[in-house]
């Protein structure tokens, strides 16, 4: 099985930053995606970013293009997001999602294993 862990939530005023981690362990696949996915309070969840193995190819949702980045560390088996300029609509649970097939998807279903999540607060 694998784990996954968030960190790096917190509260921050717009126009602030924050940067999430996200840490894998248990079995080890030879290639594998990340996402970023978030959640709102009465919302459905949403795609924030995804990455490739090694960071070759990256998505963003329209809504955090040019103030979010996605990068990967895959020898320490983490992905991060740094997220500049936040907003109020920023405010969600994040988690973090990983499928084995090495498909940076932008639909949750694709993502085979999960994170418990990460609140971010963006006050106004």
């Amino acid at each position: 099985q694998v784990q996954l862990v968030e960190s790096g939530g917190g509260l921050v005023q717009a126009g602030g930053s924050l940067r999430l981690s996200c840490v894998s362990s248990g079995r080890i696949f030879s290639t594998y995606a990340w996402g970023w996915f978030r959640q709102a309070p009465g919302k459905e969840r949403v795609f924030v970013a995804a990455v490739s193995w090694r960071g070759l190819t990256t998505y963003y949702a329209d809504s955090v293009k040019g103030r979010f980045t996605i990068s990967t560390d895959n020898a320490k088996n983490t992905v991060n997001l740094q997220m500049n300029n936040l907003k109020p609509e920023d405010t969600a649970v994040y988690y973090c999602a990983l499928n084995y097939v090495n498909n940076p998807s932008r639909v949750a279903d694709e993502y085979d294993y999960w994170g418990q999540g990460t609140q971010v607060t963006v006050s106004s």
